[in-house]
């Protein structure tokens, strides 16, 4: 185990103790050579693991007394560990092979794609001033129209701009969704989604999935022995899995929600990184009782910086949820509704992305090469038809943790599976998205490497 592992277990430790009232605020530590013996750690371990703790202000010194408990309050609500085993964010030249990351890399997209829009709007702005509550009505105009071209026909009265996919879920679940209800996800799934329902006090229950998306017949069973909430589901390039969701399933899950008045989330942000060919209607699309609640952004597919996304659903719903972000944020920022708006009402993000699906099918085929020449002994995987995630089981019973833990030594990043399952896994999530295929390659040798000598 190298020196920083130890350490942060160490720090861990501390802070648990502290959280649960074993050591409350003026009470003296156990000195460094204690706590060294009982982790069977050198001293310098114990003392960087204490300059750690001093600097997030948990622990001081104070003369006469020793080391001591400073704070137990917002100092280590702060500092404790949001998404256990989760990549720092990292600048893009700090020599990081980061295969965890899920956006595109900024050589995927033309040069001066975002420049040539903002020049449109140039000398066109006179103020700047709060929006309507349900959004920027040429942006929702474009969204209706985009939308439509697209196969799954809306109204601007039904769609509410929100500041990125994630609020669009937030707002859902604070607003809508029963506290202490059930909410039905593919089983892995998205990792902050997990977060934002269970803030809201909210019970998952993982649904088993096979290459063509959710078991509705698994979604029956676990149906039936919970208090239903919403079923939650990434039908177009599901992650972390790469799952296509087929039109059949689509139809068959759409159906029994409609039987079973069980409400759909369809997070659609992915749709538009398709690879092979399109995917199949959305589930949205073939709704005729106003049962799905849809999310799409343009996070993934343009500019993750622009935040901007939307819901669309009944007119009522989005009438409550504008009221909601109203309270929360006052409205999406002007400016990047007004860049949004160009790019869907002039059709131009349809162009765009015939340049970066050309740029991204380039990658996922290295991607898969690169995987077959250095991990087919090792591992299993399915390469997704669109997306940017390839989800990879090994095949030998080691430690995933340990193996990231290594890994980030060697500089190279991936997601555990844990983090999506919220238990024992012996998968893990890689992007091609974002690291170049000369980096993905070179990622995934080193990776071999740390596989191999685990499993001795």
């Amino acid at each position: 185990m190298k020196t920083g592992t130890k350490t942060n277990i160490v720090v861990d430790w501390i802070k648990e103790q502290i959280k649960l009232g074993k050591w409350t605020p003026g009470e003296k530590i156990p000195s460094q050579r204690v706590l060294a013996d009982d982790f069977s750690v050198n001293r310098s371990t114990v003392i960087a693991a204490l300059e750690q703790l001093k600097a997030d202000g948990i622990i001081k010194a104070e003369m006469g007394k020793g080391t001591i408990v400073a704070n137990d309050t917002w100092s280590l609500l702060a500092s404790l560990p949001r998404i256990k085993e989760t990549p720092p964010v990292l600048p893009a030249d700090s020599g990081i092979i980061d295969l965890s990351k899920g956006e595109l890399a900024e050589d995927v997209f033309p040069d001066g794609y975002l420049n040539d829009v903002i020049g449109r709007l140039s000398g066109n702005i006179n103020s700047l001033g709060y929006e309507e509550r349900t959004g920027y009505e040429p942006l929702r105009e474009a969204v209706a129209g985009y939308m439509t071209r697209q196969g799954t026909p809306v109204s601007p009265s039904s769609i509410l701009i929100v500041s990125g996919a994630m609020q669009g879920l937030q707002l859902i679940a604070s607003g809508l969704l029963e506290h202490g209800s059930s909410i039905f996800l593919e089983e892995p799934s998205y990792l902050y989604s997990i977060q934002t329902f269970q803030s809201r006090g909210m019970s998952l229950a993982g649904i088993a999935m096979d290459k063509e998306g959710l078991l509705t017949a698994d979604l029956e069973t676990k149906w039936h022995s919970k208090k239903p909430g919403a079923l939650y589901t990434i039908p177009c390039f599901h992650n972390p899995t790469g799952v296509l969701m087929s039109e059949t399933r689509r139809k068959e899950v759409l159906s029994f929600c409609a039987a079973h008045r069980l409400p759909i989330i369809e997070d659609d942000i992915y749709r538009e990184l398709w690879l092979d060919s399109p995917p199949p209607p959305s589930i949205k699309s073939m709704d005729v009782y106003g049962n799905v609640l849809y999310i799409g952004s343009l996070s993934k597919t343009l500019s993750p910086g622009l935040r901007i996304g939307w819901i669309a659903g009944a007119e009522p719903v989005i009438e409550r949820l504008s009221e909601i972000k109203m309270q929360a944020d006052y409205g999406t920022s002007s400016l990047s509704q007004r860049v949004a708006a160009e790019w869907l009402g002039e059709g131009l993000y349809e162009q765009h992305f015939k340049y970066v699906r050309k740029e991204l099918l380039k990658r996922r085929n290295h991607a898969a090469s690169s995987l077959q020449r250095h991990l087919s002994n090792l591992a299993d995987w399915h390469i997704p038809n669109g997306g940017f995630f390839i989800w990879l089981r090994l095949k030998q019973d080691i430690s995933i943790k340990e193996l990231y833990a290594e890994a980030a030594n060697e500089g190279i990043l991936f997601h555990p599976g844990s983090i999506y399952t919220g238990g024992a896994s012996r998968s893990i999530r890689l992007s091609y998205g974002f690291a170049g295929p000369a980096q993905f390659d070179e990622g995934i040798k080193r990776m071999k490497k740390l596989i191999i000598a685990l499993s001795k």
